[in-house]
């Protein structure tokens, strides 16, 4: 249909997408092999999804074999102020940017779902929509419609937008013109793999999941390796160094979506206040929030291990208190903040 790309162009940065692109789904044939490598090396972790449906994220023509475009969108959070400012202060909690304020899924599900529409209507076809919640390899596919390219630290890096920016899907079954595949920028630059406080990426384009901070706090259930907990630093829900020192950044756009800027209280949250949270505090507190959904016990562990981490012997009380929590991982959390705590205060560290 005449004019159908630029229209749709025009009416995705209309509903607040900063990027819009369109590959074919079969267009990454490399995924397959890749994520077979990364599986057979046991990266993924307790992330057992990513096995069990590896047949459709290998293959995004397979998941939905009627579709001819996918409609990649991508969409700017980047943050106003330094991400890493905080890890310098050991009584505040870190967490990533992109979990600051609301849950991005459910934000940019609705925009997807608003152009998804407006395509139907313009056009026909039949649509699906998607935002990292189904087996879609989305940083690959951002990548060969030309959003960016995945860096050596694995995420998907823009000329335009830098690293800060959320990525979603439309699939159609419309013939929809394509974009370019971006190349890689990269160059010498290793800015992202040397400033990963656990050596996350066995080499460049490889990431290690079991030894990622962002795994750790998230996606990892029970006790963490004592060796990882050390590297965690005030680290309690995410990790953004590798995104934040990219160079590409000077390049990042402001977030227009003011759901994206960062609540007053999650800048720099003190964490002998996170660590009194009971389970009907955290979900209050944290309603609408991504954090949400690790739960409390997973999220106070997180908080005890940068208690432990901190060096502040002012803390002890807050960390003793939790040592006969009901939840074992959230006491076994404790116990070892009250030692690092102890051994801080004896100069054993």
């Amino acid at each position: 249909m005449d004019g159908l790309k630029q229209r749709l162009v025009a009416q995705a940065l209309a509903e607040g997408f900063d990027l819009c692109r369109v590959c074919r789904p079969g267009d990454v044939p490399q995924v397959a092999e890749r994520l077979a490598a990364f599986l057979e090396e046991g990266y993924h972790g307790q992330m057992g999804w990513l096995a069990d449906r590896a047949h459709w994220r290998g293959a995004p023509d397979l998941l939905w074999p009627e579709a001819r475009s996918v409609i990649m969108l991508g969409e700017s959070y980047t943050p106003d102020t330094d991400p890493m400012a905080t890890l310098a202060d050991p009584e505040v909690g870190t967490v990533s940017v992109y979990a600051r304020n609301r849950d991005y899924h459910d934000v940019v599900k609705k925009r997807l779902k608003r152009l998804a529409r407006w395509l139907i209507a313009e056009a026909g076809g039949e649509v699906k929509v998607f935002v990292d919640t189904a087996p879609v390899p989305e940083k690959p596919l951002g990548e060969a419609a030309g959003l960016g390219w995945q860096g050596k630290h694995t995420n998907l890096v823009s000329r335009d937008m830098g690293s800060w920016f959320f990525i979603g899907s439309v699939f159609t079954t419309l013939q929809i013109d394509t974009d370019p595949a971006e190349n890689d920028h990269c160059g010498s630059c290793r800015a992202c793999l040397d400033v990963c406080p656990t050596d996350a990426f066995p080499a460049p384009y490889q990431l290690d999941a079991r030894r990622c901070i962002s795994y750790l706090t998230i996606e990892h259930k029970g006790p963490v390796d004592e060796e990882l907990r050390e590297k965690m630093g005030n680290r309690i829900y995410g990790c953004d160094d590798c995104l934040a020192v990219c160079p590409w950044n000077k390049f990042a756009v402001e977030a227009t979506e003011l759901r994206y800027h960062a609540r007053d209280d999650l800048v720099a949250p003190p964490l002998a206040e996170l660590a009194q949270l009971d389970d009907a505090a955290f979900r209050a507190r944290f309603s609408g929030s991504p954090i949400k959904r690790i739960g409390r016990d997973r999220f106070v562990r997180n908080v005890l291990y940068a208690i432990g981490n901190s060096g502040r012997t002012g803390l002890t009380p807050v960390a003793q208190n939790l040592c006969d929590d009901p939840d074992p991982t959230v006491a076994d959390a404790a116990r070892w903040a009250v030692k690092r705590l102890a051994d801080a205060a004896n100069g054993r560290e």
